[in-house]
């Protein structure tokens, strides 16, 4: 007599059953805040992937950051805000394109996250810039610039001339980078810590002239002060 695959999933009762069925809802389950905005989750990526007439959109970032909430809040926001442009009534050249990509880093005591998001809305130069978030895994909190170094210290004399210099180095663009804008803490939110580097990310025309586009320069950690986390 042949026994079929179903008869000796049955036949072993409903602990077997209901393990698969539990297996198989965790396999599709969507965070409520990637759902929200029509995603979906792919190998622990949130996926919005829209195309209509007036726009294009692909957005992807990890599920796995501890403080996944705040990327969702800042990718709704930006998505938000350009789907209500492409939709405006008298809005030329569409469809207009909205992409975003993610970088994950770690160090011992740190993960962080890299956005970048590239738009396209009908002007004659797309428009990239950055925004990263890190979290603190052994404090249970987020990071920013100002929390990286100790209080009293003034690391952008040291931060600055070394971004100069590499910025320099890449684009062949000697005194690009002005004074005033290398040592303004405003264009050193975007950044990623690993073991061994601190690395910073500007976008488009934040540091460089706008035809230069966006850049990173890592850092070395033990030729700056030393991190707090």
């Amino acid at each position: 007599m042949q026994i079929t695959r179903l008869t000796v999933l049955l036949a072993a009762g409903p602990v077997l059953v209901a393990s698969v069925a539990l297996a198989a809802t965790e396999a599709v389950a969507v965070p409520a805040s990637c759902a929200s905005m029509g995603g979906a989750a792919d190998d622990g990526v949130c996926r919005i992937a829209v195309t209509d007439a007036a726009y294009q959109m692909d957005i992807r970032y990890p599920l796995d950051y501890p403080d996944e909430q705040a990327i969702a809040d800042y990718v709704n926001q930006a998505r938000a805000g350009f789907v209500t442009l492409a939709q405006t009534p008298g809005s030329l050249n569409l469809p207009y394109e909205m992409d975003v990509t993610a970088e994950s880093f770690r160090s011992r005591q740190t993960q962080s996250v890299v956005l970048t998001l590239f738009q396209n809305v009908g002007s004659a130069h797309p428009t990239t810039w950055y925004k990263s978030f890190t979290y603190d895994t052994a404090g249970g909190s987020p990071v920013s610039f100002d929390q990286l170094f100790a209080p009293g210290t003034q690391p952008l004399k040291t931060i600055f001339p070394m971004v100069a210099e590499r910025l320099e180095q890449q684009t062949g663009l000697a005194g690009a980078v002005s004074t005033g804008d290398g040592m303004d803490p405003a264009h050193y939110q975007n950044f990623a810590i690993t073991d061994d580097s601190l690395i910073f990310f500007f976008g488009r025309a934040e540091m460089l002239p706008s035809y230069a586009g966006e850049s990173s320069v890592a850092l070395p950690r033990d030729a700056l002060p030393p991190l707090q986390v």
